[in-house]
């Protein structure tokens, strides 16, 4: 993922500090990204007899995502950098795994989501230590706000194959 030029910027944060959460906030900006469209495959190809609760469920975290990323994306360039949104830069630098394309069965894709939304949960809270210890506590109170909504999302998937019935 390229750095991109640094725009200048009234923003009393030094710059060092800047460059850094800048690449934070655009390495988990390429992993929501990928998050969200894993989630909208998810949408898409669902079949069983929870089709339409899953189908409508799943659309609904394709809607937080996208605001997780608007938000992730936005902080890297109110510190004056560029962000990285395309689906190639999300493809290219996404750390999720590849979304199966061969799952159909309702169960499989919650197996499947809840994976990728663990993973993404974990780095979202590893970066709001890396924030912090690297002196922006706005961008790590960014990634905690994302690292809630995550765990609350992945309850909420998670919960579909919990039951014994």
């Amino acid at each position: 993922m390229g750095k991109g030029r640094m725009h200048s910027t009234r923003n009393d944060l030094p710059e060092k500090v800047r460059e850094k959460a800048i690449e934070l906030l655009n390495q988990n900006l390429a992993d929501v990204l990928d998050l969200h469209n894993q989630a909208k495959q998810a949408h898409w190809n669902v079949k069983g007899p929870s089709f339409i609760a899953l189908h409508e469920f799943f659309d609904k975290i394709v809607d937080e995502l996208e605001e997780y990323a608007d938000e992730i994306a936005e902080r890297a360039v109110e510190l004056g950098g560029t962000a990285f949104g395309t689906v190639r830069a999300a493809a290219e630098c996404s750390r999720l795994s590849e979304y199966p394309s061969d799952i159909y069965s309702g169960r499989d894709h919650v197996s499947a989501l809840s994976s990728a939304l663990a993973k993404f949960g974990r780095s979202a809270r590893a970066a709001i230590d890396t924030a912090a210890d690297f002196g922006d506590a706005d961008t790590a109170d960014i990634f905690t706000e994302v690292s809630r909504g995550i765990d609350k999302l992945l309850w909420m998937v998670e919960a579909h194959a919990q039951a014994k019935d």
